[in-house]
């Protein structure tokens, strides 16, 4: 068994030692301020989560795939990023996928053993059909989960990119990746308890590296979800209101645009800004790789040679 007590994740934190005959009131103060604490060591690792999303991009353009894979806490998280992708960027959801040691029923009710095999985690790359294409990224808190090296270790021997996030010093025996995120939270107000500060780091990172990747696609103009379809009163009151805001149209007017368009927010813009109806505003977009500020400020020979 090894010994893990060296670990950032696993040292007791000196301020929260009488946790347990703190009043309520100093412990939020306490954990609050902890919380702060992620904030700060995510963004001493900007260059890396910068890196890492130039990596999914490019995995991205080529019809790639980015693929998580963590144990626990570091599991659930990779899943629920993935599992907001579709609805949030209308991404296919193939795009981003999370696997979690122990499978579908991890999620629900934990399935500690399930982490402590890298063949499981080789078996579940091998199960995703990895390749060059893709993007595998591995998520453990402490560094050392079996599973998650197993899973690196053969998504590299696929050919696959590689990026692992932990909160902690490089550990003997670690992977070999293109790009090691290490955002140092620090020991926990409970310690060892992994989906404290270092579970908030983990989502930070996640969150921002899918994000901007999309961003890059062309899924977001200004800091707007354009791409976004119609398909419930709260989607269809977003939507028309992103069109007011980038048309300068009335709300009126933006609902019967968004109508006419079938729901689709790009393509109800183009619509206006190009005065073109719905397939000729799906075409100037396909022209312009799906990016919205192409589609409505190039001309069709500028279009034409987008790369």
């Amino acid at each position: 068994m090894q010994d893990r007590s060296h670990l950032l994740t696993e040292q007791r934190l000196a301020d929260s030692t009488d946790l347990d005959a703190m009043s309520i009131a100093d412990a939020v103060a306490l954990m609050n301020a902890q919380d702060a604490r992620a904030v700060e060591a995510v963004g001493a690792e900007r260059e890396r989560i910068a890196r890492a999303v130039e990596m999914v991009a490019q995995s991205f353009h080529t019809g790639g795939r980015l693929i998580y894979v963590g144990a626990g806490t570091s599991g659930r998280l990779g899943v629920l990023d993935a599992s907001e992708c579709p609805p949030t960027f209308r991404a296919d959801p193939q795009m981003v996928q999370g696997i979690i040691a122990g499978g579908e029923a991890a999620m629900f009710r934990s399935q500690e053993g399930a982490e402590d095999q890298p063949d499981d985690g080789a078996a579940a790359v091998d199960e995703k059909d990895v390749g060059a294409m893709d993007v595998v990224m591995g998520i453990a808190a402490g560094g050392t989960t079996p599973f998650v090296h197993g899973a690196l270790r053969r998504a590299a021997e696929r050919g696959a990119k590689t990026i692992f996030l932990s909160c902690v010093e490089p550990v003997p025996g670690e992977p070999v990746v293109d790009v090691a995120i290490r955002p140092r939270v620090g020991p926990e107000v409970l310690t060892g308890s992994t989906r404290l500060k270092a579970g908030t780091a983990t989502k930070l990172v996640l969150n921002t590296i899918t994000t901007l990747a999309m961003v890059q696609l062309g899924k977001v103009y200004g800091n707007l979800m354009v791409d976004l379809r119609a398909t419930n009163q709260k989607l269809w009151d977003r939507g028309a209101r992103i069109i007011s805001t980038i048309t300068g149209i009335d709300r009126d007017r933006a609902i019967a645009l968004l109508q006419k368009a079938d729901g689709h927010v790009k393509a109800a813009i183009v619509m206006h800004e190009r005065s073109v109806d719905l397939p000729g505003a799906r075409l100037l977009l396909e022209k312009a790789h799906g990016k919205l500020r192409d589609a409505m400020t190039l001309s069709n020979d500028e279009i034409r040679n987008v790369d």
